[in-house]
């Protein structure tokens, strides 16, 4: 099974890293570095995973894709 997308950047006005997950609405964390943000929007998938299990509710398949691998 193919994993979620993660998006990484920075955020000037956060004054760091920002990590989301787009197939995962609302699912993103916030890091001093690329390394801590990453790490903390894993365990924010794992959270929003289980809270969506927890409460019935469907979780998506991993679709997104950006554009740049889109036109392979």
């Amino acid at each position: 099974m193919k994993d979620y997308h993660i998006n990484i950047f920075y955020s000037e006005e956060d004054e760091g890293y920002i990590a989301d997950i787009p197939d995962l609405s609302g699912c993103s964390a916030f890091g001093e570095t690329p390394e801590d943000a990453l790490r903390e929007v894993q365990t924010a998938k794992q959270a929003w995973l289980e809270a969506a299990r927890a409460a019935g509710k469907p979780v998506p398949a991993p679709r997104y894709r950006p554009v740049i691998y889109q036109a392979r």
